[in-house]
């Protein structure tokens, strides 16, 4: 920002500007838990850890299907607030 003589009197961020679509960690995580996990995973969902810290998901656990996984890390990406996603989605012993 630039005051009338022309003197810088600030600098707006990225995060400063994104700040208003952001939501908060406890509704992303409530909504990608069930939009995305319980939906995706519903036999595997109660194996499946998700986390929002400042908008950054991590989902972590194991699914019967890994055919999955790269589908549930796009939809939470998809999640409206979402910045990131650090999927460490495994496979389970024995599964496909």
């Amino acid at each position: 920002m630039i005051d009338d003589e022309s003197v810088l009197q600030g600098v707006v961020s990225r995060s400063d500007l994104l700040k208003v679509f952001l939501r908060n960690d406890e509704e992303l995580t409530v909504e990608v838990r069930q939009e995305v996990i319980d939906r995706l995973f519903p036999l595997s969902a109660d194996h499946i850890r998700v986390e929002v810290t400042e908008g950054v998901v991590t989902l972590t656990g194991w699914v019967d299907d890994p055919r999955l996984v790269p589908v549930a890390e796009r939809l939470a990406r998809a999640v409206e607030g979402v910045v990131d996603v650090r999927c460490h989605l495994s496979a389970r012993l024995g599964a496909e």
